[in-house]
């Protein structure tokens, strides 16, 4: 035990030395108890985040994704401004139903290109704006080469047919001519490719009962066209997509037709895309087309694109583009380009996959595009006929892919159209396939511009297929079907 003494006062303090053990503990546990609540404070703070990140980590992963896919979102609705917005808007724009991706090609302006010679040129040399500006259509001139005219066989060129009024009744294997095309025999069709000075063929509307019926206003309309730019859309098959890229002279001298039927014009409603009451959805005169001659829509499809001359006989010059893409240059510029700069009287694209036409066979039946039956009937017939198997006629690739045809309506173009045409109905639809063969035969036809990919993808914006064109159902069997409802 110890003492201690205050002076001043006489107070005395007993400490044992137990107690002096217990007072250096608990200096030591006040000293230890002054450092715990900043640790505890921290500790809490950090155990409080982990549990919220353990409880929101999805959300906190959600929020950046949802914040880019609006920007990618927004990024994709600030498209490029048709070229002439002013000319637009004295028509109804359609409201495009965008259902694939690829539709993100939509109003695309920037030019497609490709590396020649280590440099990187554009694909299609159009004229800068100012001279398209300026452009104007050539005068017309006589036809150079041996035909000079054609003269299309109708129902009333008996003598032709050598006398025989019921020759339809001779086709009794299962065929698809009809009273649209005329009922071509094997001979008729070897004399059609003769190149003569006046030449006879096959050309569609053989009959005024054959079908594909056009208003008498929308006639008026297409006989003032000089030059066009025109598309189909039957069976509901494909949007309508807007032009875009051309000059002020272009939209003065240009016309845009769209043939449509019944069934694209109900689907297209349905969309909210109407016919306004002067005809126009923006730039495109709809023309609706009633009696379709054949049930294969396909087959259909190719009278508008391939039978130009025969709905624009006034026009000098036509441009045709497939119903799933966009036309986005100036048609004037195209024309220049691809005709008039190389002095030829047709432009087509060439396939980029293949130059056989007997390789095309192949992956025609491989993709389920023609029956084997059929392609073999016809690669039989041009065999027999001696077609070769060479990949390039005249210096020009063989096969085309034929989605964008550039043409001028001359005695000897509108011969081969329409001898491409009764190809492609007497053996299947797949033109890729007729086109050599059309060619080879008809050998005086050489200005052929076949022009590269890169330039067929500079000239539209492709968007694919939308929706499969529905079949179509004839006066006939339409009736009966209503007959069967009835009996129901």
């Amino acid at each position: 035990m110890s003492s201690s003494m205050f002076y001043g006062n006489s107070i005395s303090v007993s400490v044992s030395d137990d107690d002096s053990d217990e007072v250096d503990k608990m200096k030591v546990r006040v000293r230890r108890k002054r450092k715990k609540p900043g640790l505890r404070i921290r500790n809490s703070l950090i155990g409080w985040i982990v549990r919220k990140l353990l409880k929101w980590w999805m959300v906190l992963l959600f929020l950046p994704a949802a914040g880019l896919l609006l920007f990618e979102a927004s990024s994709i609705g600030r498209k490029p401004a048709l070229v002439s917005d002013s000319q637009l808007s004295k028509h109804k724009k359609p409201s495009f139903h965008l259902e694939r991706k690829t539709n993100s090609n939509l109003n695309r302006l920037d030019p497609t290109t490709r590396v020649i010679g280590g440099v990187r040129q554009s694909c299609l040399k159009i004229l800068p704006p100012e001279e398209l500006q300026h452009l104007d259509i050539p005068a017309a001139e006589e036809p150079n080469n041996l035909v000079k005219k054609v003269v299309y066989i109708s129902q009333n060129d008996l003598p032709y047919l050598e006398g025989n009024s019921t020759l339809s009744e001779q086709h009794t294997e299962p065929s698809r001519f009809n009273m649209f095309t005329g009922y071509q025999t094997l001979d008729q069709r070897g004399k059609s490719f003769e190149a003569n000075k006046t030449a006879l063929v096959h050309c569609g509307f053989y009959s005024e009962n054959g079908g594909f019926k056009i208003s008498d206003e929308d006639r008026a309309y297409m006989q003032t066209c000089k030059v066009v730019v025109s598309t189909c859309a039957f069976g509901g098959g494909d949007d309508l997509y807007q032009p875009i890229g051309m000059s002020e002279t272009s939209l003065q001298k240009v016309c845009y037709v769209a043939f449509w039927d019944e069934i694209t014009r109900s689907t297209q409603e349905l969309q909210g895309n109407r016919i306004g009451e002067n005809h126009f959805i923006g730039l495109w005169r709809i023309v609706i087309v009633r009696d379709l001659p054949f049930t294969d829509q396909r087959l259909n499809g190719k009278i508008p694109k391939m039978l130009g001359h025969r709905l624009f006989p006034q026009a000098r010059y036509s441009i045709w583009v497939d119903s799933k893409s966009q036309f986005r240059r100036d048609p004037l510029g195209v024309l220049e380009a691809l005709l008039w700069r190389s002095n030829s009287v047709l432009a087509i694209s060439e396939h980029g996959a293949r130059s056989s036409v007997y390789d095309e066979a192949n992956a025609v039946v491989k993709k389920h595009k023609a029956t084997p039956e059929e392609v073999e009937v016809q690669l039989m017939q041009y065999r027999q006929d001696g077609l070769p198997e060479d990949k390039r006629f005249n210096g020009k690739k063989a096969l085309a892919e034929a989605s964008v045809i550039v043409r001028e309506h001359t005695p000897l173009s509108n011969l081969f159209m329409c001898l491409w045409f009764n190809e492609v109905v007497r053996f299947t639809s797949r033109d890729q396939l007729s086109f050599p063969y059309a060619l080879w035969r008809l050998k005086v036809l050489k200005n052929i511009n076949m022009f590269p990919v890169c330039t067929r993808k500079d000239l539209v914006n492709s968007m694919g297929h939308i929706r499969k064109a529905k079949p179509l159902i004839t006066s006939h069997g339409a009736l009966c079907l209503k007959k069967l409802i009835a009996g129901a």
